[in-house]
Formats: C-alpha cells, sequence, structure tokens
C-alpha cells in the first residue's frame, strides 16, 4: 500500500503497547543496582544499547550506518531521490544514574515511525533519516552533544585529539570501538544541501505541561546557556587560632556569591532565568583549616544573551561588595557562552496543526535545557516536541513519563513528518 489519501491518513497511528515494549527493552541495558542507568557516552553499557538499536533498524530493512562521529543513521528512502532529507531522532547515551526516557523516548519514537510507515506501505517523497546523536550528555570525556556538534562543523578532529577520561581513556581509541573514525573525523558533517528538517522529541524534564495539564509542548527555542569558573583565593590558616575578624574565608565569600546569585534570579521577573553553582572544590579541604581556595562552576541559562548579560550583571556588581569587605581575589574564566536558538516556526506551526487536528491540547514553551537540535538548527530548520515529564524529575531513576501522553506525542511526530513531506 503506497496510497496517501485521507482514508490511510487518518488511520496511521503509532503503537503505544510497542513503544512501551521497547522503551522498556533499551531501558535494561545499563540499568544498576539503584535502579538507574549507567550508559555514559562509548561505555561497554552503551555500545550495546547502539548495538541494540542497530539491530532493531535492520529488522525495518532501513540503511543503516555509522558516521564518524559515531551517530546512527538510518536511511528510508523516498520516491525522489534529489530531495533533501527529512530527519528525526535524539540520542541514546545516559547521565551517571540517569532515567531511561531522557534522549531515548525521542529514538524510540523515531524508530517507531519508521515502523508504522513500513507497517503501511507508506511511501514519501523525502528520503527520511532517524538519527541517534552521539555523546548529548555530559560524559567522562568533558565533550557534550558530541555527534550534533560533529556533524554542524562545530566540533573538529583537533579538540577532540588527546582528550582522555579520569582512567586515561583516550577519545578518539573509544570513539573507533564505538564506530566511529578519527582519522576522518570532518567527513561527518553534512550540508545543509542534504536536509530538509529535523525534528526531535524529547521529555520535557520540567513541570510546566504537567502543571497546564497538557500533553504536547511545541518548543519555541532552547535557552542560552553560560558558563564560568570561578576562583576565589584567600588565605588558608589555623582554624581555632585565627580571629573571625583575622579571616580571609575563601568558602565563606563562595557562599555569599551563591546567595548573591540566587538573590538577584529570585528577584527577576522572568521565570526562565536560572542560574546554578553545581561544582565547588574546596581546598585544602580540611576539618581544622580554613578554606584558602575554591573553584566553583557558575551558570545562567535564558531565552536571550541580553537577559543572561543582565543577570551577569547584577550579580557582578555583588561580587564587588563581596570582594571589597573579605579580603579575597577573585579569578573567573569564561568556559562557554552558547546563544539561545531560536526554533522553526514553519516546524512548530505543523505539529500544532497536526496536534489540533486530533485533538490534543498543546502549549508553547522554551527549553531550558540543551539538546541537540540547538546545533542542528545552524544547518536546517529544526523543532522539538516536549512530552510530560512526572513529577518534572529527570536526570534520575525516577524519571518518568505517560504512555498516553507518549501516544499523543508520537502521532503528532508521525503526521508532522508526513506533512512537512508534503509541504516542504
Amino acid at each position: 500500500m503506497n496510497e496517501r489519501g485521507g482514508g490511510l491518513m487518518k488511520k496511521l497511528s503509532v503503537n503505544k503497547q510497542r513503544i512501551e515494549a521497547k522503551l522498556f527493552a533499551l531501558g535494561k541495558i545499563g540499568r544498576n543496582e539503584n535502579g538507574g542507568l549507567d550508559r555514559t557516552t562509548f561505555t561497554p553499557a552503551e555500545i550495546e544499547a547502539r548495538n541494540w538499536l542497530k539491530k532493531e533498524l535492520n529488522r525495518l530493512r532501513l540503511t543503516v550506518r555509522v558516521d564518524q562521529a559515531a551517530n546512527i543513521w538510518a536511511r528510508r528512502e523516498g520516491t525522489n531521490p534529489e530531495l533533501p532529507v527529512l530527519a528525526f531522532g535524539s540520542h541514546i547515551d545516559s547521565v551517571p544514574n540517569g532515567g531511561m526516557y531522557d534522549g531515548a523516548l525521542g529514538v524510540i519514537l523515531a524508530l517507531e515511525v519508521m515502523h508504522v510507515l513500513e507497517e503501511y506501505g507508506v511511501k514519501t517523497k523525502h528520503p527520511l533519516e532517524l538519527v541517534s546523536f552521539s555523546a548529548e550528555e555530559p560524559n567522562p570525556f568533558g565533550l557534550s552533544t558530541f555527534g550534533s556538534r560533529a556533524m554542524t562543523g562545530k566540533l573538529t578532529v583537533e579538540a577532540i585529539t588527546g582528550v582522555t577520561n579520569s582512567d586515561g581513556c583516550l577519545l578518539t581509541e573509544a570513539l573507533r570501538e564505538a564506530g566511529g573514525d578519527p582519522d576522518n573525523f570532518a567527513r561527518a558533517v553534512r550540508s545543509p544541501h542534504e536536509l530538509a528538517a529535523y525534528l526531535e522529541v524529547h521529555i520535557e524534564q520540567g513541570k510546566r505541561l504537567l502543571q497546564h495539564e497538557i500533553p504536547i509542548g511545541l518548543v519555541t527555542g532552547i535557552a542560552g546557556i553560560y558558563r564560568e569558573e570561578v576562583t576565589v583565593i584567600g588565605e588558608a590558616n589555623h582554624a581555632g587560632t585565627t580571629l573571625m575578624k583575622d579571616r580571609a574565608d575563601a568558602f565563606l565569600a563562595t557562599a555569599s556569591m551563591a546567595l548573591a546569585l540566587e538573590e538577584v534570579l529570585l528577584h527577576d521577573p522572568d521565570e526562565e532565568v536560572v542560574g546554578t553553582i553545581g561544582q565547588v572544590i574546596v581546598k585544602p579541604n580540611a576539618t581544622n583549616i580554613i578554606p584558602g581556595e575554591v573553584t566553583f562552576s557558575l551558570e545562567i541559562r535564558g531565552q536571550s544573551k541580553e537577559k543572561i548579560q543582565d543577570v551577569l550583571s547584577q550579580w557582578e556588581d555583588k561580587v564587588q561588595i563581596i570582594h571589597r569587605h573579605r579580603k579575597i581575589k577573585v579569578i573567573r574564566i569564561v568556559k562557554l557562552d552558547q546563544a539561545p536558538v531560536a526554533m522553526s516556526e514553519k516546524i512548530i506551526a505543523c505539529c500544532e496543526e497536526q496536534a489540533n487536528k486530533r485533538g490534543y491540547p498543546t502549549y508553547r514553551l522554551s527549553s531550558m535545557a540543551g539538546h541537540d537540535a540547538a546545533h542542528m538548527a545552524s544547518i536546517t530548520p529544526s523543532g522539538m516536541l516536549f512530552v510530560p515529564s512526572l513529577a518534572g524529575k529527570s536526570h534520575c531513576p525516577e524519571e518518568a513519563s505517560q504512555i498516553d501522553d507518549i501516544e499523543k506525542v508520537g502521532n503528532v511526530l508521525l503526521h508532522s513528518i508526513l506533512a512537512l513531506d508534503n509541504s516542504l
């Protein structure tokens, strides 16, 4: 059957039992004793998950290949070989002790779309490609969104050469074991002319959809991320014999800076600007010594560079006051200044229309987390669909989404791809 008539189009639907079965099958790979997933980049568990996915793709008679950045691609030919590719997918690596929905759900739903099209013999004009990107999550090699940055030309072989994890394992060797090719790394780059659009499904990782009781999130843009490494230098001294007025305590200065950041953010009217001090290294880190040096990470996320800069400026004013009162020195190094990325309005509108046709409520919202779609948007029109996260939890074993919500988003993904195939 290769007709594209109205009767067939109405009949097309994802199979939630099949989705759930494959989600749980993949979710067993890398499961630890706490019930979470340890499936970080290029580990044995992640390699096992890759092999599982490739077997599933081969069952659908798709053309499967692994590119030089170890991204997995599965192609279904269209009737017009001259047309560019409609791509969709996500990633299957996890954070340490993570959940089984983050990233993996997007890949499983992409797999289900391919399955439905094959099952009903639907022909598309554009070739379709499922993608599972390498190393989307922060990982022991320190290079997140690895695969999407590589294929968009933002990550070069020079940036990965000599990089190791804490065990001294070379990233280039781990990449080879996953099927990549560091010797020809630049060949992973794809031209904008090769792609018609990119669409990604992901769990929200927050509570907004849940609070509005809406099953479909239409992502308008992906937050910008600004990160610094801040070192506070005070003076180490005896914890018992040094009077409070004589101290230059680097940790207390750091605590004041952290509270200053919170104060700025809590008074900002924009609830979608957030900040975090997530890593703190105290030296000498001894019970009876006043901390002489602290290094911490500072992160601010927002929907515009202006908003991020406004928060940063207000925080800097407070840091200057702390600096004067606490007899410390502050050294700041910018580690990341990633601009916010807008999603394609055409794709947003297409997804919205397909949801409306099926009676599914939708809600437009921004993504506060980074995703591969942010990099894909630099070379092709891109969009994202969010599934509600139960209790807003993510990056933890309790991460979950309702299968009924997943089914709805899966149907929107399926019919949006078909609609884009007709309209692009």
